[in-house]
Order: structure tokens, then sequence, then C-alpha cells
């Protein structure tokens, strides 16, 4: 149960730190055009992004699936800029087509997971059982994303109730400012 608690722990520490801000300005751009009131919405988004992270996540760890680390650093923020563009787009507050973004988390997570693999392959080293550790890394990558949408929601709260911005001209601010960094990363990433 300990080896559970050290793989929750790395989990969360991983999504949080800020030195790996690529994860958290996805999961800030994922959430962005919500509000509060469609909790169940972002906790099914923000799953379907753990899933496909977990997915491929294990197979790398379990050298199922071996893609180039050089790709993988340059798709993340590839992903983030497409789902801020998404946000961009997007003509009203209420978010169109859910299901296309719902799959579009599923599909960017797979692309994230890889991006997690070689830390938590590092850490794992030679263990021959590692199901109990891939789930408590996992967890602890699913509370510390939830724990960010917490965070941009509380914000957009604050920004959108209390000192009265405009909820479209919030999101595009915020959105702008994500997409301007997740270009300069894949600019800076670009494999060839």
């Amino acid at each position: 149960m300990e080896d559970f608690g050290f793989y929750l722990r790395e989990g969360f520490y991983h999504i949080t730190d800020w030195k790996g801000y690529d994860h958290i300005l996805f999961i800030m751009a994922l959430c962005l055009p919500y509000f509060a009131k469609d909790w169940k919405k972002i906790l099914v988004l923000v799953t379907a992004f753990t899933i496909g992270h977990s997915v491929t996540l294990a197979l790398s760890v379990f050298d199922a699936i071996l893609i180039s680390s050089k790709w993988i650093e340059f798709l993340i923020p590839v992903t983030i800029l497409l789902t801020s563009l998404g946000n961009i787009l997007q003509k009203k507050e209420t978010v169109h087509q859910p299901k296309l973004r719902y799959i579009a988390a599923l599909l960017f997570g797979c692309i994230h997971g890889l991006g997690f693999s070689n830390y938590l392959k590092s850490m794992l080293g030679k263990s021959e059982t590692i199901v109990t550790q891939l789930l408590a890394f996992n967890l602890g990558l699913e509370i510390g994303q939830l724990l960010i949408v917490a965070a941009v929601l509380l914000v957009a709260f604050v920004f959108i109730q209390v000192f009265n911005v405009l909820r479209r001209e919030w999101m595009l601010f915020v959105t702008g400012g994500i997409a301007a960094l997740s270009l300069v990363m894949a600019l800076d990433r670009i494999p060839f």
C-alpha cells in the first residue's frame, strides 16, 4: 500500500508541476468553455482525457507502443493549439458537439499519455508488477487535473461574476494566450 501512495503522489505532482505546464495548459483549454454548473460534462471530459492517457501510458510502459519522444513532445503542444482553436472558433458560449470534444479529449489524452510514459518508466525500473503503480499514478493525475479545473472555474467565476468581464471575452483572452504559448512550444519542438 506504501507504493500506491507514492505513485498517487507522483501522478498528482507530475500533472500539477509548473515545469510541465503544457499539461496544465491543455486542461485549462479543455475546460474554459464550461461553467461550474457544467461539472458533469467537465468530469466526463477530463475522465475521457485520463482514459486516453492511461491506455497509452500502460501500452508504452509495457513496450507495446514505441513512438519517438521528439514527436510526442511536438504533438503535445499541437493538441493544446487545436483545443484552443476549437475554443476560439466556437461562436456561442455553449459548447457545440460535446461528443466530438469528448472524442478529441480521449485521442489527445493518448498523446499526452505517451509524454508521461518516459517519466513513469524511469520510476518503475524493472518492476515486474506495475498494475497497482499505473492505477495509483493515473488516479493522482486525475485528482491533479480536477484541481486544475476547479482553479480555472474559480478564476473564471471571479472575473465574470465579480469583475463583470463578458464570458466570451474572458474565454477568448485566456484561450488566445494558451494558443500563443502552445504555438511557440510546437515551433520549438519541431522534430525535424
